[in-house]
């Protein structure tokens, strides 16, 4: 890889900081909806802590687009450092729903299987300074597989909290420990982060300029984009950990070991997409893949048993990732070259807003016993977002 002189130590730093976080977060996915039922607080609470989480990065993020740039990347990364050990302390130290719930709003847990905190565009902005044309590519790709790998791996530590209430300790207990566990990954995370050099003041990024010729062709994708994060926000990890423990009563560690395999296929089906995209098209590869993963879904939503919905699941994992890379170059490759900051920055806040509206409402649909509809309502969505994008672009197809 052709890195920037200088930058390696860098690099390291932020590549076990992201494989770090996306160990802790690979298990509180797992862990958050099991935490609260413990509590004492039903599946409309596990949605609505989730929708705080998700509503409140995405704020975060598009503060940090407006006036991040005039402060240090160093500094907010070490703010958010300390925002996550923050976090951890307090979901470890909380029962009463509404402290929970605020904290959910400002801090950095993740119920989704992607990262949602304001750490990824910070992250992203100094991998953008350390490497230039194909070396960045491939920096990148480093970055998203560490954080997928590392995910994965996380989510099997979701069954410790069994193995210790099997050892004796109560099991709220070793599940607040997990959550210190996680303030604990914050506190490491800032060690590394504070040996990164400060950026010198003219390699600051500026706002990105505004959308020009695109502006048409971008505000149509992001609000297809919205219609998909909105239907996705409806099965994140957390709902969907929370369908199995309340469909089929699965344990935690069966439920880590499901996500732990289910991450892993989606880590390596996001390795095929770009072969693939060079055979028949970015458009087709965003759209061909999605509404198949889209039918397992419903169909794992109406299976009969537990073995036969986690297969579906599964099938559906392995498909269901591939549109992110090749939506990612779509975006890019549809505008101009001034442009593609822009466009990357105004397609990518609605899918957070819009991610951050549904995990209510499928708690909601939950404890309403309606444990299918977010599953069937989330497949319905998405092949209607699939089938209007390939109808609205395919004169726009590009490989």
């Amino acid at each position: 890889m052709s890195v920037v002189a200088g930058m390696a130590p860098e690099l390291r730093r932020l590549l076990l900081g992201r494989g770090l976080r996306a160990f802790v977060d690979g298990y509180v996915a797992v862990l958050l909806p099991a935490y609260l039922l413990a509590l004492g607080y039903g599946t409309w609470q596990v949605g609505l802590l989730s929708t705080a989480t998700l509503l409140g990065s995405a704020l975060a993020t598009l503060a940090l687009g407006a006036w991040g740039h005039r402060v240090s990347s160093r500094i907010l990364l070490l703010g958010a450092a300390v925002l996550m050990i923050a976090t951890g302390l307090g979901f470890a130290a909380l029962s009463a729903f509404w402290p929970l719930l605020l904290v959910a709003f400002v801090g950095t847990m993740n119920p989704s299987a992607g990262d949602v905190s304001v750490f990824l565009p910070l992250e992203h902005a100094r991998l953008s300074q350390a490497a230039d044309g194909d070396a960045r590519t491939g920096l990148f790709a480093r970055y998203s597989l560490t954080g997928s790998l590392c995910a994965a791996i996380g989510a099997l530590a979701a069954g410790v909290p069994d193995a210790l209430a099997a050892a004796g300790i109560d099991r709220l207990q070793a599940l607040r420990w997990m959550f210190l566990a996680y303030a604990g990954a914050g506190a490491l995370v800032w060690l590394l982060y504070a040996g990164i050099p400060q950026q010198p003041e003219r390699e600051r990024s500026d706002p990105p300029a505004p959308l020009g010729p695109s502006r048409g062709i971008v505000i149509r994708l992001a609000a297809l984009f919205s219609v998909d994060s909105f239907a996705g926000g409806l099965v994140v990890n957390s709902l969907l950990a929370l369908w199995l423990f309340e469909r089929f009563g699965l344990s935690l560690t069966a439920a880590g070991v499901f996500f732990f395999w289910s991450g892993l296929l989606g880590a390596f089906s996001q390795l095929l997409a770009p072969r693939l995209a060079r055979r028949i098209g970015l458009l087709n590869t965003m759209v061909f893949t999605h509404i198949p993963a889209s039918l397992f879904l419903m169909l794992a939503a109406v299976a009969p048993s537990l073995p036969w919905a986690l297969g579906l699941l599964l099938a559906r994992a392995s498909l269901s990732q591939m549109d992110v890379p090749a939506r990612s170059a779509y975006v890019i490759a549809v505008v101009t070259p001034a442009e593609r900051a822009a466009a990357a920055s105004f397609t990518a806040v609605p899918r957070s807003l819009a991610a951050a509206l549904s995990p209510s409402l499928a708690g909601g649909l939950f404890a309403a016993g309606w444990l299918g509809a977010p599953l069937i309502g989330c497949a319905c969505l998405k092949i209607a977002y699939d089938l209007a994008l390939w109808r609205s672009f395919r004169g726009h197809a590009i490989r």
